[in-house]
């Protein structure tokens, strides 16, 4: 049976980002029915329910949540709680809970000793731009419902309108009071036939075929061409790292599966 690849490893990292930080020592705040609550779980509880440090937590906070920890040991320790403990449901739901968490302490671990370099990150960032297309293109469209319309307003372009008037007047996409004006964009934005039909153009050139999409016919007007500056790497660096860390964990797990396969 196939696995999920991407998509479990991009789990754990997430997850991995959003864990908080290591807790300090736990010592026993109360005791209800005969169970501790330890310090290190209402840390862990106020920062799921304050969404913040819970060193940043004032007192009336931590007293507020330690009473909802007390409510909730209060019932899971009652005669029915300790008999629903046993059930296979939720010891499936309790041995899934501590997997997960036991998953994200490992891939945590893991990336903070393989955090990604700056080389590592130009590396990734260098073949990023390798990817990304060298044109922006500006261009005008006005889509119609059938291809007779727009074959329509070709034949009063040939006849000298202006194309955004035409838009205005004539296009049912959301561009028409711009004119159709679609501003700067790179091929890869825009769906296939279209992009495809703005690369055939030249600059000034409106297209002399409807160009079909699952939005309608579109009559196109190319404006204008210019060179696709990247992004400066500052500004993508955050990005960058994340994706090369995800890349470091997939392939430790893609090693883990490979070992378990070999030894199974």
């Amino acid at each position: 049976m196939k696995r999920a690849t991407g998509s479990a490893v991009a789990g754990i990292t997430a997850l991995v980002l959003a864990t908080a930080a290591p807790l300090a020592m736990a010592e026993t705040l109360k005791t209800v029915n005969g169970v501790d609550i330890d310090s290190s779980v209402l840390d862990f509880y106020l920062e799921t329910r304050l969404q913040k440090p819970a060193s940043e937590a004032t007192e009336a906070e931590r007293e507020a949540t330690l009473n909802e920890l007390t409510d909730i040991y209060l019932i899971s320790t009652q005669e029915r709680g300790k008999e629903l403990a046993e059930s296979p449901e939720i010891k499936a739901q309790a041995e899934l809970q501590y997997r997960g968490m036991l998953a994200q302490m490992v891939a945590a671990d893991f990336i903070s000793n393989n955090a990604a370099t700056d080389e590592e990150i130009f590396a990734e960032y260098t073949a990023m731009i390798g990817q990304q297309p060298t044109k922006q293109y500006r261009a005008r469209h006005i889509l119609l419902r059938t291809p007779e319309d727009a074959t329509a307003v070709i034949a009063e372009l040939d006849a000298g309108a202006d194309f955004a008037e035409l838009a205005k007047e004539r296009s049912t996409g959301p561009s028409a009071p711009n004119g159709g004006d679609l501003d700067w964009f790179a091929p890869e934005q825009m769906v296939k036939p279209f992009s495809d039909a703005v690369v055939a153009l030249e600059d000034g050139a409106y297209s002399k075929e409807p160009v079909q999409t699952q939005f309608g016919y579109h009559v196109i007007l190319r404006e204008g061409t210019r060179d696709n500056e990247p992004p400066p790497l500052d500004s993508v660096r955050d990005q960058i790292k994340q994706r090369v860390e995800q890349q470091k964990l997939q392939r430790y797990l893609e090693g883990l599966r490979a070992s378990e396969a070999a030894s199974g």
